[in-house]
């Protein structure tokens, strides 16, 4: 749900976005960028939790920037580590962004830790 709340909130703001994939990509390298595919069978659905599958917008691929992983939302480690990265598989590292469960504007709280996301 936080994808889909992302994506409206950008498309409010003229923000392009689009869906790659929900739940599960195919990673690959290209020229040292790290790309995030969207398995063929789920192409352009996204589950709205509650609601059911739905059609959304979509690309085949695109290349990734940031790994968003969720915030502690017990104030443990209330100020994330700076520099903080992830290893999604030997070779295919990201820096984190942190997010709490359920904020009501996601992609605000993003763009404020890094406002490239909006550019």
């Amino acid at each position: 749900m936080t994808a889909f709340t992302c994506m409206a909130e950008a498309r409010r703001q003229g923000v392009f976005s689009v869906l790659v994939a929900d739940d599960q990509i195919f990673l690959s390298k290209q020229d040292g960028a790290i790309i995030a595919a969207c398995p063929p069978a789920i192409a352009g659905l996204i589950e709205l939790r509650g609601t059911g599958i739905v059609k959304h917008d979509h690309i085949a691929e695109a290349e990734m920037h940031f790994a968003i992983l969720p915030a502690s939302p017990t104030g443990e480690n209330r100020l994330p580590a700076d520099g903080e990265t992830v290893v999604l598989a030997e070779g295919f590292e990201l820096p984190v962004l942190r997010l709490l469960p359920n904020l009501p504007l996601p992609l605000a709280v993003l763009m404020a830790k890094a406002p490239e996301i909006g550019s």
